[in-house]
């Protein structure tokens, strides 16, 4: 038999470490978090501040996050559930909602900060790169965080850049480029700011639903119902955006939405189930012990009758 080399002794597992716990669940990409959270030494105990974008099947979820010893930190937050409070009710995942998403957070941190009035961003957003600019020596640097996208590939077009670019214009500035927005040409290195601009106030949405419309009504009809109920056509999408985002920046506090918390608590009561005491318990024993016997009785009576 040939000589075959033990590759896996005992010294392999001695020495053996098994992965984060995150990691094995597949939930972080630790490569990237190291370079997102690791702050410079000089800066000492000063905050490297994230915002993270995730996205679900339902919504958009945007965070300003920093860590800590502990654990992250969460500044703000934002969702676009929140959204039909400024008038966006529908597709509330796609790139512009994404943008709204992103807006939000940034006016309710620097809000928080008390940077609001200072740092306003870009009120009419034209599909161009403008990144925020400090206003000078004497005056208070621009709040600056980092892109988090977790594990979401990030492809040109991507739904997290269209939060990154809302944030960005929301007055949060967030080192990047044109590279991965919609309507980047790779061949030129360019982007065409008509498209980006396009995508900013919805004018993609209405463009499918005009398409769509015109090729398989009933698809349509199927498929844009909810805007068809409140007659929100392909005509009204940039306004409806236009004047969410003005709503957004006049008032970016968080709201939390009102619940009947003596219904939920009735309703959580009928279903359970009352403790019994010893006595009860007993009693109920008792009962189920003649309710066994009666029937053992009820079916020898039955025996003999047969017999």
């Amino acid at each position: 038999m040939p000589f075959v080399k033990v590759q896996k002794n005992d010294a392999y597992f001695s020495r053996f470490q098994v992965k984060p716990r995150r990691r094995r669940e597949g939930k972080t990409d630790y490569y990237a978090r190291k370079r997102l959270v690791a702050q410079a030494k000089n800066k000492y105990a000063s905050p490297k501040f994230r915002l993270v974008v995730r996205i679900t099947n339902r919504q958009v979820i945007c965070q300003i996050v920093y860590a800590k010893l502990q654990g992250d930190v969460v500044l703000t937050q934002a969702t676009s559930k929140e959204l039909p409070r400024y008038g966006i009710s529908h597709g509330l995942t796609n790139w512009t909602a994404a943008y709204a998403t992103g807006l939000l957070v940034a006016r309710r941190a620097l809000t928080k900060l008390g940077l609001a009035d200072k740092y306003e961003g870009v009120t009419e957003p034209s599909g161009e790169l403008e990144l925020i600019e400090p206003l000078g020596e004497d005056e208070p640097r621009p709040f600056k965080a980092y892109l988090d996208v977790g594990l979401r590939r990030t492809s040109t077009g991507n739904r997290v850049f269209g939060a990154m670019k809302g944030a960005s214009d929301g007055g949060i500035f967030i080192p990047h480029n044109t590279k991965r927005f919609p309507g980047f040409d790779p061949e030129t290195k360019t982007i065409d700011a008509e498209t980006l601009q396009k995508y900013i106030v919805g004018g993609h949405v209405a463009e499918y639903m005009e398409s769509l419309e015109e090729e398989d009504d009933e698809r349509f009809k199927k498929q844009f119902s909810t805007y068809l109920a409140e007659d929100i056509g392909s005509e009204d999408i940039e306004e409806l955006y236009t004047s969410a985002y003005a709503a957004i920046r006049e008032d970016p506090e968080f709201k939390p939405t009102e619940k009947d918390v003596a219904k939920w608590k009735a309703e959580s009561q009928k279903l359970r189930q009352p403790k019994l005491n010893r006595e009860q318990r007993r009693e109920r024993v008792e009962q189920k012990i003649a309710a066994y016997k009666a029937g053992r009785a009820g079916a020898e009576e039955e025996e003999e009758d047969d017999e």
